[in-house]
Formats: structure tokens, sequence, C-alpha cells
């Protein structure tokens, strides 16, 4: 029956649910060098001093240069982790209240499985397991039943009944 239901809307007012909201930007790719752990001076007691970066966060910063993730960092990746190795440090100086940060800004990085999964990150050594071939090595479905023709089993009903 006509009249039943909401109208439709006008066609310059239709949208799909999977249409981007936003046209996506594409950017000019630049690969980017590691920088050193800077030397710097803060102040402390009305002076300043030179800061030392905690052996851990050393080893962080190192752990970062030679992740896979790294040859994907352009410039303003780095200086971004750059600040991180900041918060890196307050947490192994014992501000806990650093690590709430920290865990959000190394997860955009994908620092662990659970984030590479969310940034859809997948190992070449896994993705390329099968040499490429995207089979686990047995035979295919189409070399197993390829040259098969469907059968009905004995015992099976048709359609029409008839057996």
């Amino acid at each position: 029956m006509a009249g039943m239901g909401p109208a439709p809307k006008p066609d310059g007012r239709k949208a799909r649910r999977n249409k981007d909201a936003i046209p996506q930007t594409v950017l000019r790719w630049e690969h980017a060098e590691a920088p050193e752990l800077p030397e710097f001076r803060i102040e402390r007691d009305g002076g300043l001093v030179e800061f030392v970066w905690p052996e851990r966060t050393r080893e962080w910063w190192q752990t970062w240069i030679d992740s896979p993730q790294s040859d994907h960092f352009g410039t303003s990746d780095w200086q971004y982790l750059l600040d991180t190795a900041l918060i890196h440090a307050r947490l192994w100086r014992g501000d806990l209240s650093a690590a709430g940060e920290l865990r959000l800004r190394v997860a955009a990085f994908g620092a662990t499985p659970a984030d590479r999964a969310r940034l859809r990150m997948v190992f070449a050594e896994a993705d390329g397991a099968d040499g490429g071939s995207g089979r686990s090595g047995g035979p295919s479905a189409r070399e197993r039943y390829g040259a098969a023709k469907l059968r009905s089993l004995p015992g099976g009903k048709s359609s029409t009944g008839d057996e």
C-alpha cells in the first residue's frame, strides 16, 4: 500500500553508509632517518643541568629505530616519537602519571600485537610465508576437486521427491 513508511530522502540528501565522509588526502612519502636522542639542559634548583636519558629510554629508542615500522616513519613521525621519548624517560624516572600518555602515543605506532592488528599492519615474513603463492603448501580445492563432476550420493533425496 502506497504511503506507508517514511518518505524517501531527496536525491541531494541521500548518502551511502560506506562512502567516505571526508575525501582522502594523498601525501608525498618521504623516508626520514631517526634522530639521535638530543643533549639538552633542564632547570633544576634554580640552575641549568644536563639532562641524562635513562638507560631504559636509550634501549627503547633503539628498539624503535630497529623496528619494521620505522621504515615508514617520516620526519614528523620521528619528532612525535622524540617527544614520546621524554614521556618514556619520565616514566622510568618514577613518574607513573606518564604511563597513560605513553601508552596512547606508542599505540599510534603499532607497539603491541593488538595495536598492529588495529592499524592493519602485518609482518612481511608472515605475509610471505607461503612463498607468495597464497597457499598453505597442500593441494588447492581446484586441484583436489577441479576435474570431479557433481554427483548425488546414494540414498539422497531429490527435490521432486523421486528416489
